[in-house]
């Protein structure tokens, strides 16, 4: 039963019942992927049945169209989603180019399909519930706003530091501090729900010695530079009001040199009860010319927790339940999540869980996150590779139209659907250069890129100021005082921004879990054309960062422009202008 005379590339191939090639994407729905090399194969089938129904004709089967799902530069990524009666499957694939069949099983390759014995094909045992990846469904459709809080607002000047300066009095410091607390943040909460926010993630807030308290003294107890316990906990009430969830930062793989624990090491060497809470490489510990411990990077001011060990892991997950428990925050973000070992991020999931069914878990990784995101850890990770294709393509001019939507693709197929729903988009944070400034101060690019965040899958994420085009280089410049002064903000920016986060949340296609396909890039104006869909809505965006305008055909449906609120005539074509873009909402002519 071997192929003879087959031509497509066999080698490009490729399937793996598992993670992001075959998963339950709900209690009844397996989603299954194949691989083939780029523009290879014309149609694909899926051959599929229960593998315990026979009849005296045979093993009993059918045959499914699989749909092209995307493209990057190597490669094709078909795609079909199917209920399985029984909740099993097996299952091969039925390949066409021109005259050529090919039929690809778990045991290889054959011109026919094999009906004789299931074990020929690849295998779903079985669609159990509690393997169903699930994040919380009100993050999907969140829109965060990230606040570091040293410098969002001075509410209460009876709390600043000794050290404080007036706000916006200097340019930002690695060790300089401007009073940023809480209580600020409650005098902006008007600020931040008329702009359409439904999520504030804070950088940490608890006891710590630097203005941006990554270096952890106490995990139980609030910075007083930010506010008691009970303003905190107004905070946290005052957003849910509004309706803002609130997310947290986790600095679980490290803690701060002043931390009490780490303080009785450096005190009393091999006889600190909590010698084993890190990981000392030599006695009697030295920080110059490096620490003689593990750390965050080789700075000496963040030894690295041993997660591994019980007493630290216990005392992180009782910090972890406390602050959903005590003050009903909704989600944790975990800084430099991927250095800390897979059993504590499990055992984390069960603990929160356990306190608050919905609490969103956000992990740091900036690479490959499958490992992190099979339902057992988290339930999303910050998505650095959007950030990157995003800034090279609009930004920086690195990449083509063609080299983005590739890149766009490679991630989106890295992933379940169900993960990429959830995944937190952002185009700046505390540790980049401000948006504004990666733009060079161009106001459109900057408006481009934002029309990428939120028309993508995925929940997005502001920096605290760039809706109002703020500037600022790397750590610390990219840590200014947000403007309060009308007078000095682009109001007309954060205008767009309120339009922008509006269109998001009320297109019904435009909200994560709406399918997302790439239709076209062009090679002369470098833009890229793609389409949200949610049942019989359709939404095309046009992004054209060239400069001079493209005409885009789009037929068979009455077009609308969601964003000028202008109805298109009977032209197939869409004009989109130099440095600019479209939303088009098509319409089926009934």
């Amino acid at each position: 039963m071997s192929e003879r005379g087959i031509t497509m590339l066999k080698e490009a191939i490729y399937h793996r019942p598992k993670n992001n090639f075959a998963y339950a994407y709900d209690a009844e729905t397996l989603h299954i992927r194949l691989r083939t090399k780029k523009r290879d194969i014309e149609k694909v089938n899926l051959i599929h049945g229960d593998p315990y129904n026979w009849s005296t004709d045979g093993w009993q089967v059918q045959r499914s169209d699989m749909f092209l799902q995307a493209q990057d530069e190597l490669f094709d990524y078909w795609q079909i989603a199917v209920k399985p009666p029984f909740r099993r499957l097996r299952y091969g694939f039925e390949l066409f180019s021109g005259d050529e069949k090919l039929v690809y099983t778990e045991k290889g390759f054959y011109q026919d399909a094999p009906l004789d014995d299931v074990a020929y094909y690849f295998c779903f045992p079985y669609l159990n519930r509690s393997d169903v990846f699930q994040a919380p469904d009100w993050a999907m459709d969140t829109v965060w706003y990230q606040i570091f809080p040293e410098r969002f607002a001075n509410g209460d000047v009876t709390n600043d530091p000794g050290n404080t300066l007036p706000w916006e009095s200097a340019e930002p410091e690695q060790d300089n501090f401007f009073g940023g607390d809480f209580r600020g943040v409650i005098d902006h909460l008007d600020y931040l729900a008329d702009l359409g926010i439904s999520g504030i993630y804070f950088t940490p807030i608890f006891k710590a010695f630097s203005n941006h308290k990554y270096d952890t003294i106490d995990y139980m107890e609030i910075d007083p530079q930010f506010g008691t316990k009970e303003e905190f906990r107004e905070l946290v009430q005052r957003c849910h009001e509004k309706g803002i969830r609130v997310m947290l930062d986790a600095v679980f793989n490290h803690s701060g040199y002043y931390f009490l624990q780490f303080q009785d090491v450096l005190e009393k060497g091999a006889d600190s009860r909590y010698i084993n809470w890190f990981h000392i490489r030599q006695l009697p510990i030295q920080t110059e010319p490096h620490p003689t411990f593990d750390s965050f990077a080789f700075t000496p001011h963040m030894p690295k927790l041993n997660t591994e060990n019980l007493e630290v892991k216990q005392y992180l997950l009782d910090v972890a339940t406390y602050w959903i428990r005590e003050f009903d925050i909704d989600g944790w973000r975990l800084d430099v999540a991927n250095e800390v070992d897979h059993q504590f991020w499990r055992d984390f999931r069960k603990a929160v869980k356990a306190v608050k069914p919905e609490v969103y878990i956000l992990g740091e990784i900036w690479h490959d996150s499958m490992p992190w995101l099979q339902g057992d850890q988290f339930d999303a990770v910050m998505n650095y590779p959007f950030t990157h294709a995003a800034l090279d393509y609009v930004a920086k001019e690195k990449i083509t139209a063609e080299q983005f939507a590739n890149q766009i693709s490679g991630v989106l197929i890295s992933y379940p659907d169900s993960v990429n729903e959830a995944a937190f988009n952002l185009l700046g944070s505390h540790d980049t250069e401000r948006l504004l400034t990666i733009c060079n101060g161009d106001k459109q690019q900057v408006k481009l890129l934002y029309v990428l965040q939120f028309s993508l899958k995925g929940t997005p994420c502001i920096y605290y100021g760039d809706e109002i085009g703020m500037t600022g280089g790397q750590d610390p410049g990219c840590r200014k005082c947000m403007v309060w002064d009308q007078d000095r903000r682009d109001l007309e920016l954060r205008s767009f921004m309120k339009k922008l986060i509006h269109l998001r949340t009320s297109e019904k296609a435009l909200r994560s879990n709406g399918s997302f396909r790439f239709i076209e890039t062009d090679y002369d104006s470098n833009s890229v054309v793609y389409e949200r869909k949610s049942g019989n809505e359709k939404i095309v965006f046009i992004i054209n960062p060239s400069s001079h305008s493209v005409h885009t055909e789009l037929e068979g449906s009455r077009k609308y422009n969601l964003w000028t609120g202008e109805a298109i005539g009977d032209t197939p074509f869409v004009l989109t202008n130099a440095h600019d873009f479209s939303i088009i909402k098509l319409n089926p002519i009934k």
